[in-house]
């Protein structure tokens, strides 16, 4: 089977279609897929609805299908450091379904498993459980929350072989592997392809058995708020000076 594809134009090309439900691995601005991101962009597809722990930035991420109105809903715990997603919603034309991180994540996680749902506290008594089924264990409320099982899955890792095995760095894992999981087409674009059996089985991160579509390509580093301090008068110092 073929994982590896040239571009993110021909990973996408045949799967995108308008309405879909697709989830994005990324947090803030770490661990977005870009690459795949912008070819949805180009492509056009509308009427979307993501499942992302966020949407990026006005300029950046999932914020660039908002400032196009290719997304009709947004499936999210966090809102915050994106105007247009924020004029979007308080203006009614973008639909919200807020999810708690954990939740979230587990959604997507259950999806993948083949879980239809699970019970948690986490938001019993809050407008997180409005609608929802309510049940006790032990004497104490839990709601019902439903596994997600999207359309496509878009997700950005740091290497993986050419059967899909993947490795995520450091915090750029976040939300990416419950989102791979829980796409019924899962497409990856990462920094390095390696040849099959060159990683450790010990250090993969997510197993290809959830990969279908593999692109390589270069990614920008961004960081999304720089915060810096004043030099003291003790950091000009050399090392010689600060050990004697």
């Amino acid at each position: 089977m073929k994982k590896i594809y040239s571009s993110a134009k021909e990973a996408l090309s045949d799967v995108l279609t308008d309405g879909m439900l697709i989830a994005s691995g990324g947090f803030g601005l770490c661990g977005i897929p870009e690459l795949l991101i912008n070819e949805i962009k180009a492509h056009g597809a509308k009427d979307l609805t993501f499942v992302s722990n966020n949407a990026g930035v006005d300029d950046f991420g999932i914020g660039i299908l908002l400032q196009t109105k290719q997304v009709k809903k947004m499936i999210s715990s966090y809102v915050g450091e994106n105007d247009e997603f924020m004029r979007q919603y308080l203006s009614g034309e973008l639909e919200l379904e807020f999810n708690p991180q954990g939740t979230l994540a587990e959604r997507m996680r259950s999806g993948g498993c083949g879980i239809p749902g699970f019970y948690t506290k986490t938001g019993v008594g809050t407008v997180i459980a409005e609608g929802k089924e309510v049940k006790q264990f032990n004497g104490e409320d839990y709601i019902l929350e439903e596994g997600i099982v999207a359309d496509l899955a878009i997700v950005k890792a740091w290497k993986a072989d050419e059967t899909g095995n993947l490795i995520f760095r450091k915090t750029a894992r976040n939300f990416n592997p419950p989102a791979a999981m829980c796409g019924k087409i899962c497409v990856v674009e990462v920094e390095e392809i390696v040849p099959t059996g060159s990683l450790d089985p010990d250090g993969i991160h997510l197993p290809g058995i959830y990969v279908h579509r593999i692109i390589q390509g270069d990614h920008e580093k961004r960081i999304e708020q720089r915060t810096v301090r004043k030099r003291d008068a003790n950091s000009s110092k050399t090392n010689e000076e600060q050990k004697g």
